[in-house]
């Protein structure tokens, strides 16, 4: 008995001094492995990188900027259909272990002992640790490192939490190129076009199979083995009570399903007011608030407007580039003895000019041109199989001048369109030379509703709205105009419309400007040399007024930040941008107020925060819990009066007269009350065309990146004023004719339209309402008679050589 006890006593010992060991062991481990682990609170604090996303005015999408494709989303909004996929294929037991599993240790020992295939053991806290908190290398330290932090951020964090880390840090690969997808709800967005709200089960279990390995289950490349492992996850689901049996045979039999997201809609017409906007928050908050930040972008775009004004501003290009002939195929290729869809695959195609596309002529016979169409990538990014032929008839070339088979040879690589009504038929197109930009804005907030900065942002990313700077021309004059008009003049005011000639100074060639017509018509009304653009006219009021004065009318409303006091500048010499030139005249239409454009509303932060706002009018009323017979909210505009409200309706006056009158009756037809100017440079370089009506500005201009004539016969008014008509038509389509808004004291009299003198009774014909500020009318004594030919008569009072263009108060 007493052996027994003793063998016991000795067997205990040896436990005793073995546990010791193991105890020693295990705690000399844990020291080391923990000496240098990473912080797991980090994780409390931790920010993934989350996409930022900018939105048009009426919600749609137009762009997304990220570094990782992930949108965050917190594990309450997850779709159980989701979780259940992810759980039953990477941790069942999930909601059970403490951090490591030991069934699955054992389970993953078993498999790999049989099958002699590596299966991992990790789960999802593990994974956690190693996608947050560690590398990815292989290696025992490693493993040790991942199963400590795992116990601890067990002990720290809810298991809801981890899994909402995990679901949306999670790499699930790209099925786009250049996307890299991060977390189930971009994943869902990316492979099946839908939110993760509506993923289905298959859908949701094809997606839990690819943290294992997205290239291994690409559902192009690896058709096969992405079916085989989504069907073992869907029967993992149902054998884990997460779905039936039947649901289950049902998602087994359904394809992959796998439909990638194309281009948001908007995408191609917006392309330079997104890039605009990208460079607006980089510059306001750095490039890692951008792709890491998570921003929500409301931006000002009006998807139809931007559509109208890409359209018309495309078709405006093409009809000036047509009218100047044929340049010849984009490239040529050689077809002998090979497959011509690879050959025209080749040749880069701008993504951004549909319905236009890349064709290649195949043979030319009998007056027609037989054409293989450039061949459609798949969503794979392989070129398909398919081969569309077409033919290009004599209509298709008219526009040339020529035949087809005159304009085309085979191997010819050009772009065409395809002709309404004609099946397989299709015109001949070409990219057009010249460029130009077109800029729609509300005259009262500033907000862009449609910007487009060239014919195609693929060929050009150069922003003719905002970056080129090129000389308005005509279309400055009424910032000359409205600085006289504030300044004691009046539409009825004469101006002498004669030759001048400006002494530059001391070994200096005198200047003497002239007329686009290079004639001279004697005096004229304030009104008539706008509604005209009469030169010379423009220059004696700028001589008169002072140039110190107009530069800075030009500052205050933004067309220039330091204009050259000199008097060419007076007929828009200095150089400036359409977007500058849009807001300056917003500013007249709204009565005078300072605005600043803008391309963004509001931008709110990943946890929706707004941390801008474009409108900071005050609003007195607007916090109130609730309605207790109180006064209506009121918005208070404390913006900057930059113009006396007499003076810019004055002005918007007169330029209604050069839609009804002047050098932009094409307008007319539209039938809305509007108001603009055009402009033609010297040469005519640049060609111009700013208007508005009382709820919408619009600014166009044409011309060549490298300057150079437009031809001997181009303006504003013949280039760039049909682009806005057909914008314009669109945008006003549905708008009652609401005439200009005239603000209190302005005293509208009927007066003679040649003349501007008061109209006598009976007068009916030639007259129009005048605006006149109080005290400026035209006496009712006096009625000055037209000369014949429709100018007004010269004052008795005033030599027509009066070195003083003009006098005040409507007299003369």
């Amino acid at each position: 008995m007493r052996f027994i006890l003793r063998f016991f006593g000795f067997l205990f010992s040896i436990g005793a001094m073995l546990f010791v060991v193991l105890a020693a062991a295990g705690a000399f481990f844990y020291w080391k492995y923990s000496q240098d682990l990473p912080d797991h609170a980090a994780l409390a604090n931790y920010e993934p990188p989350v996409m930022s996303r900018v939105h048009a005015a009426d919600g749609s999408l137009l762009a997304e900027y990220a570094t990782e494709r992930r949108l965050y989303l917190p594990i309450q909004a997850m779709p159980k259909i989701v979780v259940a996929a992810f759980l039953s294929a990477e941790d069942k037991n999930f909601y059970k272990h403490g951090g490591i599993d030991p069934e699955g240790i054992v389970r993953a020992a078993l498999t790999n002992a049989k099958s002699g295939k590596r299966q991992g053991a990790s789960t999802i806290t593990q994974q956690v640790a190693k996608n947050f908190l560690l590398s990815n290398e292989q290696t025992f330290d490693r493993k040790i490192k991942e199963a400590l932090i795992a116990l601890r951020i067990e002990a720290t964090y809810s298991k809801d939490k981890i899994l909402e880390l995990y679901l949306n840090e999670i790499f699930l690969g790209t099925i786009v190129p250049g996307r890299n997808l991060h977390g189930v709800a971009a994943a869902a967005l990316d492979y099946f076009g839908k939110s993760v709200h509506e993923l289905t089960i298959n859908e949701a279990a094809y997606l839990a199979a690819l943290p294992k390995g997205p290239n291994n289950y690409h559902p192009y490349r690896q058709t096969q083995k992405a079916l085989d492992r989504r069907n073992e996850i869907i029967g993992l689901m149902a054998a884990n009570g997460y779905i039936t049996k039947e649901e289950g045979e049902a998602a087994r039999k359904m394809p992959l399903g796998v439909n990638p997201r194309v281009a948001f809609a908007n995408a191609a017409n917006a392309n330079y007011f997104t890039e605009e906007v990208r460079r607006e928050i980089a510059e306001r908050y750095g490039e890692k608030k951008l792709y890491e930040g998570g921003l929500s972008v409301r931006a000002t775009l009006d998807p139809k407007m931007q559509a109208w004004a890409r359209k018309a501003l495309v078709d405006g290009l093409i009809r000036y580039d047509q009218s100047h002939g044929w340049r010849g195929a984009q490239a040529k290729v050689d077809l002998v003895g090979r497959d011509w869809g690879l050959a025209v695959a080749e040749v880069p195609a701008l993504g951004d000019v549909a319905p236009w596309r890349l064709a290649v002529v195949l043979s030319t016979s009998g007056g027609t041109a037989q054409i293989g169409l450039q061949p459609r990538r798949e969503s794979s990014g392989q070129i398909s199989k398919d081969r569309e032929t077409g033919t290009i008839a004599a209509d298709g070339t008219r526009w040339t001048g020529r035949s087809p088979s005159a304009a085309l040879n085979a191997g010819d690589v050009v772009y065409v369109e395809a002709m309404d009504g004609g099946r397989g038929q299709y015109r001949l197109r070409q990219r057009p030379e010249v460029s130009g930009a077109i800029v729609a804005m509300d005259p009262y907030t500033g907000r862009v509703h449609a910007m487009v900065g060239g014919f195609s942002y693929d060929e050009s990313q150069f922003n003719r709205a905002t970056q080129a700077q090129r000389q308005p021309g005509s279309s400055f004059k009424p910032i000359v105009y409205s600085a006289a008009l504030d300044n004691g003049y009046t539409p009825s005011s004469i101006v002498q419309d004669s030759p001048i000639t400006i002494e530059a100074g001391p070994g200096q060639e005198a200047w003497s400007p002239s007329n686009y017509d290079g004639k001279s018509g004697g005096p004229h009304t304030l009104r008539y040399g706008i509604e005209h653009s009469k030169n010379l006219m423009t220059v004696r009021l700028a001589k008169d007024v002072g140039m110190p004065l107009i530069a800075e009318y030009a500052r205050r409303f933004g067309v220039y930040d330091d204009m050259l006091p000199v008097l060419p500048m007076s007929l828009g010499a200095g150089e400036t941008t359409v977007m500058r030139m849009v807001t300056a005249y917003s500013m007249l239409a709204n009565g005078g107020r300072r605005i600043r454009p803008t391309l963004i509303d509001r931008i709110q932060d990943r946890v929706g925060e707004t941390i801008y706002k474009h409108d900071a009018r005050k609003c007195i009323g607007c916090d109130a819990e609730k309605w207790s017979g109180q006064d209506e909210p009121k918005l208070v505009d404390d913006s900057e009066q930059v113009l006396d409200p007499l003076t810019a309706y004055q002005m918007v006056s007169i330029m209604e007269g050069v839609v009804q009158r002047g050098t932009a009756t094409l307008l007319k037809q539209i039938g809305k009350p509007l108001a603009g100017k055009t402009g033609t440079t010297n040469d005519a370089k640049d060609a111009w065309f700013v208007g508005f009506s009382p709820d919408l500005a619009v600014g166009v201009y044409l011309g060549f990146d490298k300057p150079r004539s437009l031809g001997d016969r181009a303006t504003g008014g013949g280039l760039s004023a049909p682009i806005a008509l057909d914008f314009l038509k669109q945008a006003l389509k549905d708008k009652p004719p609401t005439p200009f808004r005239v603000p209190p004291g302005i005293k509208l009299i009927r007066v003679n339209v040649a003349s501007g003198m008061r109209a006598g009774s009976g007068e009916g014909a030639g007259t129009i309402l005048e605006a006149f500020k109080p005290g400026t009318a035209p006496p009712d004594s006096y009625v000055a008679s037209p000369s014949a030919g429709g100018a007004p008569a010269a004052p008795a009072s005033v030599p027509p050589d009066a070195d003083r263009a003009a006098q005040a108060g409507g007299l003369y």
